[in-house]
């Protein structure tokens, strides 16, 4: 059995090589992320997965489960410490390989099997690594499995079981490029830059892309861990300006931008301008409001304010339920309201059937625009991106807060909004019409412009985004009425990005 897991080891110690070091704060909200070798050393992930296999029994699932790994340097050395860690409580191991996140959501139901760890750091910088964990298909884990999770790894409760196993399975990644594309046509020809970052999408996205009978362009597609160009985040401004650049060059319909492990999806339209992934939710849920109607959409509380209020979406009798950030929970709520589809601001879209099976997939999304585009062969997507009501938004701004303060933070800025509007104070000058606490905190003044300061959940930030559907002027005064806000917090530290 291994021993307890200890926060303050340091590497090249013997304590670092006997001992598995494990940050409390790596277990997020619905995922676990930590810097390799400061945060959590290959005993800490083999503790890890040991923990991981006792809550799958703890929890009465089948002991089976399926494992994957994104492209980065480490990540086999991760994902066979987690995999030791799970056959020492007794859980057959099946492994797929390298993978997107989506490719091992897929293998759950190819396989037919309930557990899931897909070890990836998404969209972090090099040297984070996490996993992303499920036992319910299509679902993740969310607070109280990462909870329950946190106990037993933090507090050596894991055991040992008989029984443990290992199977490599090879073919899911063709089976799941096939499932992509069977029986989807186009009869409008597209030209398509398929921008990848050198993150792991680049093994997938262009072939399914060209399977379609679309013209790809790859960009960036070479897998090279280093990411020399930017790190693959749809929703950084970097690589998105890289994929404007490409737009330009190439004369595409759009460019399509997948994260590292390829479960986001970002958009460039064909005059090279950025839409943000929330617009992008908009324009799809028209399409399929259009053709189911009442359809009903879960949206996360960075997303913009069309959702309710687009004159397009109220004819079509589309209903939206705004509710906690990220691919956790919106994959949940979609799932247990029956929603036809949720989007996240990030670019996590989730489609229900018949569309998909309720997990977030880059690539099911683009499908999805692609789809819309194809119904509307008279429009370009700058065309329809026009279509929309005027907002301005800002891009999401993340100022440095350190894990173990940031939560704390965050509650002081929430009472500091919720006392301002419960006392009858203003906002821009305006009246406060509403504030949100269901995730941070959202403050809208009168006339719909609104701010939001949440956590991040996996990483040492606060989220800020800003939209106003009636001038840029106003968009800047709520970043600087929020920003004195958070300027007096000194635990809050340098934006990424500011507007």
């Amino acid at each position: 059995m291994l021993p307890t897991p200890r926060a303050d080891l340091v590497a090249n110690t013997l304590a670092f090589e006997t001992t598995p070091l494990v940050k409390p704060t790596g277990f997020r909200e619905y995922d676990a992320r930590w810097v390799l070798e400061k945060e959590i050393n290959l005993l800490g992930i083999q503790a890890l997965g040991q923990g991981l296999g006792t809550l799958i029994r703890e929890m009465g699932k089948a002991p089976r489960i399926v494992v994957g790994h994104d492209f980065r340097s480490y990540s086999i050395s991760i994902k066979q410490a987690l995999t030791v860690g799970l056959m020492d409580a007794g859980i057959e191991v099946n492994d797929i390989g390298l993978a997107l996140s989506p490719t091992a959501y897929f293998a759950q139901f190819d396989l037919d099997i309930d557990c899931v760890a897909m070890v990836t750091a998404s969209h972090n910088e090099n040297g984070w690594t996490g996993v992303k964990m499920g036992a319910a298909r299509p679902l993740t884990f969310g607070p109280d499995e990462m909870g329950r999770l946190k106990d037993i790894v933090l507090k050596g409760e894991y055991k040992t079981f008989p029984g443990g196993a290992y199977k490599y399975v090879e073919g899911v990644r063709e089976r799941y490029i096939e499932d992509l594309v069977e029986g989807v046509s186009f009869t409008r020809k597209m030209k398509v830059i398929a921008a990848c970052g050198n993150g792991t999408a680049g093994a997938f996205a262009p072939e399914t892309l060209e399977r379609l009978g679309l013209e790809v362009i790859p960009m960036d597609a070479e897998l090279d861990y280093t990411f020399p160009r930017y790190n693959p985040n749809p929703e950084d401004m970097e690589m998105l300006n890289a994929m404007k650049v490409a737009i330009n060059e190439h004369g595409a319909d759009l460019a399509l931008g997948f994260d590292g492990d390829g479960d986001r999806c970002g958009v460039v339209d064909d005059e090279g301008e950025e839409i943000f992934a929330d617009k992008i939710g908009v324009l799809i849920a028209r399409d399929l409001s259009a053709l189911n109607p009442n359809a009903q959409f879960v949206v996360d509380v960075k997303s913009t304010g069309l959702f309710a209020t687009d004159p397009v979406l109220i004819k079509n009798g589309a209903k939206t339920v705004y509710w906690k950030t990220g691919h956790s929970y919106i994959k949940r709520k979609s799932h247990e309201i029956g929603a036809l589809a949720g989007f996240e601001k990030s670019g996590h879209f989730f489609f229900n059937e018949p569309i998909g099976r309720g997990y977030d997939d880059g690539l099911v999304a683009a499908i999805a625009l692609l789809q819309m585009l194809d119904r509307k062969p008279e429009l370009k997507l700058s065309d329809m991106r026009k279509s929309l009501p005027m907002t301005y938004q800002s891009p999401t701004m993340s100022p440095h807060c350190d894990d173990e303060k940031k939560y704390g933070v965050v509650e002081k800025i929430v009472a500091t909004f919720v006392e301002r509007a419960n006392s009858g104070g203003e906002i821009i000058g305006q009246k406060i019409r509403d504030v949100v606490t269901v995730n941070g905190v959202r403050i809208t003044a009168e006339d719909g412009t609104w701010g939001l300061v949440r956590a991040s959940s996996n990483k040492p930030e606060l989220v800020v985004v800003i939209e106003s559907p009636t001038s840029e002027e106003n968009m800047k005064a709520m970043f600087a009425e929020l920003d004195a806000v958070l300027q007096q917090h000194p635990e809050i530290g340098k934006y990424n990005q500011k507007i």
